[in-house]
């Protein structure tokens, strides 16, 4: 006995089943000190991929002493499928392929092992009319690598560089202009 309506619906009931198993995204869990004030909508949500660029100097406190210390961040920045839609620079500045930008300050730190910590950046300037103008907040999370080398910066090695990968997701709050 063969019934053409069980031949097309028992497939697309099948189908149906697999995707509403299918695991969603979840959004990444916060530490308290990371959340953006309540009201801010997310704008964009991008992931970087670059190196922080540290140079090798002398500690300010404890001259016969060296460290590295940030320069600056170099990174491209892609949307969720893939796409290059931006870089993030010195400043910290992100810029949209469109020409806006958007320069951040640090207001919050949450450490992470072996990776360059989670921040919330507040928006100090913009430029531009496109995504990133509306930008209040930044939020750097899921980061990996980053992290500044253990050895190599001395007396020998001052105003050296190194650069080390590193990729995080940015997100952007805040409201549509």
């Amino acid at each position: 006995m063969d019934n053409p309506a069980l031949r097309v619906s028992l497939p697309l009931a099948l189908l149906l089943a697999a995707c509403s198993s299918t695991p969603r995204p979840q959004p990444t869990p916060v530490p308290d000190n990371l959340r953006v004030p309540e009201g801010q909508l997310l704008l964009l949500r991008t992931v970087a991929r670059g190196a922080q660029i540290y140079t090798c100097q002398a500690k300010a406190a404890e001259p016969p002493a060296f460290e590295w210390v940030l320069k600056a961040p170099e990174a491209d920045l892609f949307d969720p499928s893939g796409a290059k839609i931006g870089r993030h620079f010195a400043g910290p500045t992100w810029e949209s392929v469109d020409g806006s930008r958007v320069v951040g300050e640090v207001i919050q730190r949450s450490p992470v092992p072996g990776a360059i910590p989670w921040l919330l950046l507040r928006a100090k300037s913009s430029e531009g009319s496109g995504t990133l103008a509306g930008a209040r907040y930044i939020q750097r999370l899921d980061t990996k690598g980053g992290v500044a080398p253990s050895s190599g910066c001395d007396a020998e090695h001052v105003g050296a560089e190194a650069r080390v990968d590193y990729s995080a997701a940015y997100d952007f709050w805040g409201h549509h202009t």
